[in-house]
């Protein structure tokens, strides 16, 4: 699954980027279960490849 979605800089002493998503979006299904890796890419940065640790499904079941 691809889809952009719109994420704000928090600023601060360390910048962040942040996207909030629904604890039901689809989107989140598709990074908990997906084989391998999934990717984040933020304009002008470079594309942060992220593994599908079992972390990342109990994160997203955590915020169900």
């Amino acid at each position: 699954m691809e889809r952009g979605v719109a994420a704000v800089s928090t600023g601060g002493p360390l910048p962040t980027i942040v996207a909030r998503i629904p604890a039901r979006d689809p989107l989140l299904d598709a990074m908990a279960f997906s084989r391998g890796r999934f990717a984040v890419e933020v304009s002008a940065l470079p594309t942060l490849y992220v593994p599908a640790y079992p972390e990342v499904t109990r994160a997203i079941e955590d915020c169900r």
